[in-house]
């Protein structure tokens, strides 16, 4: 671990983040307007169930494991993938459009990265 980022603080605001519940998440990740939000790898916008996955739905199954690792076993990659999910928060969250966001896909595709913006 570099000095740059400290284990316990990565951890602590990964928690923060990350404001669902395993549960909540993994039925979240199970519906189709999980997979109609996002992009993909590639850039491509994701519109509609089962054409490809997105980054983000790709990234809920991988918060799943790392919500479900102990502390003592987490890795180098893991401590790097919760940075990416505690980056795209901030900066998702920082662009909250205007209106109502219940069904916006705004709010979709951070649920994919396990924040609801609504709790």
């Amino acid at each position: 671990m570099t000095a740059a980022h400290d284990p316990k603080d990565t951890q602590r605001e990964f928690r923060e983040v990350v404001n669902m519940t395993r549960a909540a998440l993994r039925r979240w990740l199970q519906t189709d307007e999980s997979k109609a939000v996002g992009m993909t790898p590639g850039g491509e916008r994701v519109t509609e169930p089962g054409r490809a996955e997105s980054v983000g739905h790709h990234m809920g199954d991988r918060i799943l494991a790392l919500k479900e690792t102990p502390a003592a076993k987490l890795t180098e990659d893991d401590y790097a993938d919760m940075r990416k999910v505690i980056g795209y928060v901030h900066r998702h969250t920082a662009q909250r459009p205007a209106g109502d966001i219940e069904d916006s896909r705004w709010r979709k595709s951070l649920m994919n990265w396990g924040h609801d913006p609504m709790k």
